[in-house]
């Protein structure tokens, strides 16, 4: 379907911060703020499914190079 273009650093840190934006909005239920949270799934989809939009249209790829 889509090309892998997330290298696995780059999917560990997607996770991460996904997870902690996540966290943010049940951390803090009355937060005016808390909805902004929910970002937090961009980064958590793009690194558990190893493929960025973004990185698609920019023609940028943190994975490492094929090797012949």
């Amino acid at each position: 379907m889509f090309a892998k273009n997330v290298g696995t650093i780059d999917r560990i840190v997607r996770i991460v911060v996904g997870l902690v934006l996540l966290s943010l909005f049940f951390y803090y239920p009355g937060a005016w703020w808390r909805y902004y949270a929910l970002i937090g799934i961009v980064p958590l989809a793009t690194g558990l499914f190893g493929t960025c939009p973004l990185y698609s249209m920019l023609g940028i790829s943190s994975c490492p190079a094929k090797k012949a």
